[in-house]
């Protein structure tokens, strides 16, 4: 095994430094025989140490190379048949010099010429790509062509501009002659430019700037924007840099004329493309690069990454704008409490109204996207009351909330902030209450009294408009999401644990609420992330998709920062059907798996999407209890027929079994449910026994009553609050502090892993101090254990953008065949 080796140099190259380490830097990925060396048997290279004396490629001859394009007639066979291209490809005729005299690579060997040392060039030569015409039968060149080589036949023009760029250097250390002639199609810079970036602001709308970017070559200036943006669209639509060839490039090459490009390694430039499109969401209609100033903070990065990269650019123009984005990218200003909040803020409470008043300061929206339980509402009522204190709010906040949340918002500002004038818009009395807006410090309401009053809301105009639970507005094209679009307000804040539940579509849509422009239109939305992202699993797209959000979204976990919440352990209970419950399961699966084929087939799958729910919802009916099953979707009354005792339901009895030992225990414990007859029927068993228990559906009329039950906040002197609390998902997976309870029983999983969090966190939260169980109850084997699955697929999503998970796909045919298979399939 040979671990050093000896290069001698002789003084024609640039320098023997060079030499050596060029030589060194070739052999050290491969082994020696690759690169021309004579040894079979020699190792990877270990040390390098120079010795004046002679050439690696023999004394009496220097390499010439002539780098020159030329038309090449390639044959493309198709099948039977075949046809002819032909293209321009960099081609290489190689030459020996021997004192002056200079002998074509292809004459005739005779014994005045070092045949091993020029073998040893030609296989150092094809070491960097180049391929002898001789060995390809499919490629012709003209008889009057003086060529021996082609560069990388099969190779993109990066891969030719990096053998201009990266080869040429390297072949000329070693003593190489190469001429690159004048007009070959793949030359490169040979001096690195000095670049430039030009700001202009729009004319028109102020929101908006123009940018130039480029360099300078000898006085004269050229754009690269649009060559930058075309290589940038390219990426978008495919899987990254390997979209431009069968193999990732050394470097990408950016045309700056006819046959002359710049070639920037391709780690550099996947950078700087990743910068461009935080910035580029289009161009407009007539072919400018305009840029909504919101995403002004991508201006930052690109100037740390020519810092970085050591190269000089000359910012002209755009001072306000640079500023901006410079603000946007910097950290808030440390900020405390306001006087007369009667609350202490914790260190990550503090932080989060700094944040809130940064981004009312640069007059930008933003999503506290907090994990449930973090006081996202003390953090807000907090920024209303610094407002006011500074002199800001002189124009009344306005909140809005879901109906059921409406009544805690003018409680908690009661609370910690009542020297606030606040005013509830809501019930039949509300109408009298729109004159004393003005008047008010902080109105609250509810969503669909906005969107039947949205007229009367529009007639004014809030300093701030807060969204509590914004997912609400998911929906671009839902009532909801027009009518806050139509409430004019100054500063415009979102407050939503899950900004994202099923896709990237609903992001866009909180943004539009907030930054209108920021991520485009919704179509170009869609081809620039949203596909690319969902569909391809571009982490290009998502790692620029997460920078330019990145100063629009505050998220934090409990994990991060409420470090003396007790520990949360999650459970999953496999439950067996059988007998007349698992023979009505197959039989209404049998019948709705066969309609929904057919209705994918006529209709196509996404028209498909409402049967399709209503199938698997009476499949998950049948995992819960079989007397939640009725008629509807066709086939029931057939499956009825053919398991008519289909009565009991082992996942009830494991309930009651669990609910025991849970009570034994001494827990106290919160049952979630989708559907509301599901929870009467637990709820009659509980009758039954004896249990007391509270209950919250969508019919419930006292909320409050039932929450302060459970809670122990107005129960009878002697009598102990109920330990069980029913809870349909949709009435109270949100807006809740249940703290007493300990454990929670999530009877039937739903589709979205999100909700069934955030009901969950109705009992994890600040304040409290036991340990939280959770159980989830799913039949083994069946539509349930799929959903599950499939909720880790749509976390994806939310972490994508608020975490590092790689992102989701969506729902394809082949999920609706998994959700469709037989029992224990």
């Amino acid at each position: 095994m040979i671990e050093k080796i000896f290069v001698n140099v002789t003084a024609y190259g640039p320098s023997a430094a060079n030499a050596a380490n060029t030589v060194c830097e070739a052999a050290s990925d491969d082994d020696l025989a690759t690169t021309g060396w004579p040894s079979e048997r020699a190792a990877r290279v270990s040390e390098v140490r120079i010795a004046p004396g002679s050439a690696p490629f023999g004394a009496r001859f220097r390499p010439v190379a002539r780098l020159f394009s030329d038309d090449v007639l390639v044959h493309c066979p198709e099948g039977l048949a075949s046809r002819y291209e032909t293209l321009k490809l960099p081609l290489i005729a190689l030459s020996f010099d021997y004192d002056g005299t200079t002998v074509r690579a292809s004459d005739r060997p005779d014994d005045d010429r070092d045949l091993a040392g020029e073998s040893r060039a030609r296989r150092l030569l094809e070491t960097y790509g180049a391929v002898e015409l001789e060995c390809l039968d499919d490629y012709a060149v003209a008889p009057d062509v003086e060529a021996d080589y082609v560069v990388r036949c099969e190779g993109t023009v990066h891969d030719f501009c990096a053998f201009t760029a990266d080869v040429v250097p390297r072949l000329r250390a070693l003593g190489w002659q190469v001429d690159v002639a004048a007009d070959h199609r793949y030359r490169t810079l040979e001096v690195a430019p000095s670049w430039y970036a030009d700001i202009e602001p729009d004319d028109e709308q102020e929101d908006w700037f123009s940018l130039e970017l480029g360099v300078d070559i000898d006085g004269r200036r050229v754009d690269l924007l649009p060559a930058l943006v075309d290589l940038l669209e390219r990426m978008a639509e495919g899987q990254g840099l390997r979209e431009l060839g069968r193999r990732v490039p050394r470097v990408l090459a950016v045309p700056i004329e006819d046959g002359l490009y710049l070639a920037l390694p391709a780690e550099r430039m996947r950078s700087l493309l990743g910068i461009l499109a935080e910035l580029y969401e289009g161009r407009s209609p007539l072919g400018e690069f305009r840029f909504p100033k919101g995403r002004a903070a991508a201006l930052a990065e690109l100037d740390a990454f020519f810092t970085g990269a050591a190269i000089t650019v000359q910012w002209t123009g755009g001072e306000t704008v640079r500023a901006h984005g410079a603000r946007l990218s910097a950290p808030p200003a440390a900020l405390s409490a306001p006087e007369g909040l009667r609350a202490e803020l914790r260190p990550y409470q503090e932080a989060g109204l700094a944040w809130l008043q940064h981004m009312a300061g640069l007059g930008v929206g933003g999503i506290l996207a907090d994990d449930m339980g973090l006081g996202k509402t003390l953090q807000t009522i907090a920024h209303i009351a610094t407002e006011k204190i500074e002199g800001r709010l002189v124009r009344p906040a306005l909140i809005v909330a879901p109906t059921s949340l409406v009544s805690n918002w003018s409680r908690e500002i009661g609370r910690f902030a009542p020297h606030l004038r606040v005013i509830e818009l809501h019930g039949a009395q509300r109408h009298d209450r729109f004159a004393a807006i003005d008047a008010a410090d902080v109105v609250v309401t509810s969503y669909p009294i906005a969107i039947r009053d949205e007229e009367r809301f529009a007639a004014h105009e809030f300093h701030l408009v807060i969204l509590d639970e914004a997912q609400t507005i998911k929906n671009q094209r839902s009532r909801a999401h027009q009518a806050m679009r139509s409430i004019r307000g100054k500063h415009r804040l979102c407050l939503t644990g899950t900004p994202v539940e099923n896709h990237l579509g609903e992001l866009w849509s909180l943004m539009d609420f907030l930054n209108p422009g920021l991520l485009g239109d919704e179509l170009s939305f869609g081809r620039y992330y949203r596909v690319p992202i969902e569909k391809a699993g571009n982490e290009e797209r998502l790692a620029a998709l997460r920078e330019l959000l990145a100063p629009y979204i505050l998220r934090r976990t409990k994990a991060e920062v409420a470090k003396e919440l007790p520990p949360k352990t999650e459970l999953f209970r496999p439950i067996e059907i059988g007998g007349p419950q698992r023979e009505l399961y197959e039989s209404i699966r049998v019948a709705a798996h066969a309609e929904v084929r057919r209705l994918i087939r006529k209709k196509g799958l996404s028209a498909s999407t409402i049967p399709i729910l209503g199938a698997l919802t009476k499949l998950r009916q049948v995992c819960c209890d079989p007397r939640l099953v009725g008629d509807g979707f066709g086939g029931t009354d057939r499956a009825r027929s053919a398991a008519p005792g289909a009565t009991g339901s082992a996942k009830y009895e494991a309930f009651e079994a669990l609910l025991g030992d849970l009570r034994a225990e001494g827990h106290r414990v919160l049952v979630f449910s989708q559907f509301t007859t599901m929870l009467r029927i637990i709820a009659r068993g509980l009758d039954q026994k004896g249990i007391r228990y509270a209950l919250l559906t969508g019919d419930t009329v006292d909320r409050a009553a039932q929450v302060d039950a459970f809670q122990g906040v107005k129960t009878a002197p002697g009598e102990a609050p109920p330990d069980v609390f029913l809870i349909s998902l949709k009435a109270g997976g949100t807006g809740l502090t249940l703290t007493r309870a300990d454990a929670v029983i999530h009877y039937d999983p739903w589709w979205n892993p999100a909700v069934q969090a955030q009901a969950t966190d109705r009992a994890y939260r600040i304040g409290q101090t036991n340990p939280v169980f959770v159980y989830n109850l799913f039949v083994a084997g069946s539509v349930e254990e799929r959903m599950l699955r499939l909720q880790k697929r749509k976390r994806g999503v939310a972490d994508a953008i608020l975490g590092a998970a790689a992102p989701t796909a969506t729902l394809s045919e082949d999920d609706v065949e998994v959700l469709f298979a037989p029992l224990g399939a």
